[in-house]
C-alpha cells in the first residue's frame, strides 16, 4: 500500500518579528492556515494587523522569522520564485485602490494585461466575468466616482480575483461601509471562498464580520507585542480559559451596550 501523504498548510508563519528599524511592533508570531480556510487577523488599533499583512504579501522584508506558502519558504525564495508566488495572491486594500481614470472593466483588466497573454477581447471577457461574480454585471463602463463605496469595494474584489488567486488578502474590507453593505460584502467573501476554493486572510476589528466569516483567527496584542491566541472566534468567546484580553475584545459589543441589551452576532451567515 502507498503511504498516505498530507498536504502542506496553505500558510505557515513561524517566529516572525515585525519591526520598523529598531522599534519592534510584534514578535514571536506563529500560526498556520489550512487550504480553503478564512483567517481573521484581529486586535485593537495599532497592534500591527495591517503590518502583518504587508509582511505576508511581500511589501515588507522579513528580518527574523519565516513565512511559508504550501510548505515552501517565501522569505528565502529568489526574486523570480517570489514573484510567481505573489501572482497567486489577490489583494483588496482598504480604500479599494481603483484607478479613478479607468472604468471598472479597465481596472479589473490591469493584472490580466500585465501577467497574461490574453487578447484584448479575452481580457474584456474575463473582466466582465469577474465583475459579474461580485454583482456588478452591466457596470463595466462605469468609473469609480460613479458608483457607491460598497460597489467600489466589490470592484476592487473583482480585480483581486482577476488572476484566479489561491490566496485572497483583505485589509479592513468593511471600513467606511454601512452595516448592510458590510453584511453583503461578508456574504460575498463566503460565497467566493466556497466557489473558488481560495484561502482567505482578512484584517478587521469589526465584530459582525469576525463572527460571520472566520474559520480561525489570531489576536495581536499591542501591549505585550505578542500574538495571544489562534482559534475559531466563536469558540474563543465561549471558552472561559481564553485570555481575558481576547474575550473582552470579542465581547466588547455586549459589555458596552448597557441600554439596548447584548448585540446579536451574525454567526449563521456562512453560506454553502
Amino acid at each position: 500500500m502507498q503511504a498516505m501523504t498530507t498536504q502542506p498548510f496553505a500558510i505557515e508563519v513561524h517566529d516572525l518579528r515585525m519591526n520598523y528599524g529598531s522599534y519592534v511592533v510584534m514578535s514571536d508570531i506563529n500560526f498556520r492556515v489550512q487550504r480553503g480556510q478564512i483567517l481573521v487577523i484581529m486586535g485593537g488599533s495599532g497592534c500591527g494587523k495591517s503590518t502583518l499583512l504587508k509582511y505576508m504579501i511581500g511589501l515588507k522584508e522579513v528580518e527574523q522569522g519565516e513565512i511559508l506558502y504550501n510548505g515552501k519558504s517565501f522569505v528565502k525564495a529568489g526574486q523570480e520564485e517570489r514573484e510567481k508566488v505573489q501572482r497567486s495572491f489577490g489583494v483588496l486594500y482598504q480604500g479599494g485602490a481603483l484607478w479613478s481614470t479607468r472604468t471598472l472593466a479597465e481596472n479589473v483588466a490591469l493584472p490580466l494585461e500585465e501577467y497574461t497573454e490574453l487578447s484584448p477581447r479575452e481580457v474584456r471577457e474575463v473582466a466582465s466575468l469577474k465583475l459579474s461574480l461580485v454583482g456588478l454585471k452591466g457596470f463595466e463602463d462605469f468609473y469609480p466616482s460613479e458608483i457607491s463605496g460598497g460597489m467600489r469595494k466589490r470592484a476592487g474584489l473583482a480585480r483581486a480575483m482577476s488572476l484566479d488567486p489561491a490566496i485572497l488578502f483583505f485589509d479592513e474590507p468593511s471600513a467606511g461601509l454601512d452595516p448592510i453593505s458590510s453584511r453583503r460584502l461578508d456574504d460575498l467573501i463566503l460565497r467566493l471562498r466556497e466557489s473558488l476554493g481560495s484561502t482567505v486572510v482578512v484584517v478587521t476589528h469589526e465584530l459582525p464580520s469576525i463572527f460571520a466569516i472566520a474559520d480561525t483567527s489570531i489576536f495581536l496584542d499591542a501591549q505585550t507585542k505578542k500574538m495571544l491566541v489562534q482559534g475559531d472566534p466563536k469558540e474563543l468567546v465561549k471558552d472561559t480559559e481564553t485570555d481575558p484580553k481576547v474575550r473582552n475584545f470579542l465581547l466588547r459589543g455586549e459589555l458596552s451596550d448597557n441600554q439596548n441589551g447584548p448585540v446579536k452576532r451574525r454567526t449563521g451567515a456562512r453560506t454553502k
